[in-house]
């Protein structure tokens, strides 16, 4: 599951994002503990803490002290807006820059997106 791309407590960040924003931890559900993660992912424990602090910090998930860590009121909806940012940061915004460099119009540019979409998941336009 790990991989060497990006740091081992973003991808765990990653990973308890994903289950919040898949909807398989929903607000209030219990979050796997720090020692659940450390042996599941066999890592340190400073850097499974490191993933989940980060998002303590965000407010997607908080601690209950001696009971364990639970999914916030509103955190799907945080970590959406969060990927989306990043998404247009990390993506979007090379991608529109190197639209410009070749000179491809919009059109152009939803087609190929169009394109991808077809190949790669069998989704057409309707």
């Amino acid at each position: 599951m790990l991989n060497e791309r990006k740091p081992i407590y973003e991808q765990i960040k990653d990973w308890i994002s994903d289950q919040i924003i898949d909807k398989s931890l929903r607000p209030h559900d219990r979050v796997p503990s720090t020692n659940e993660m450390v042996t599941f992912f066999k890592v340190n424990h400073l850097t499974v803490s490191k993933g989940v602090n980060q998002l303590v910090d965000q407010g997607a998930i908080y601690k209950k002290r001696g009971v364990g860590m639970f999914v916030a009121d509103g955190a799907r909806e945080t970590l959406i807006a969060e990927r989306k940012k990043k998404f247009k940061e990390d993506y979007v915004k090379p991608m529109v820059n190197e639209m410009y460099v070749l000179g491809l119009k919009e059109k152009e540019l939803n087609q190929l997106i169009e394109r991808v979409k077809e190949d790669e998941y069998g989704q057409r336009r309707v």
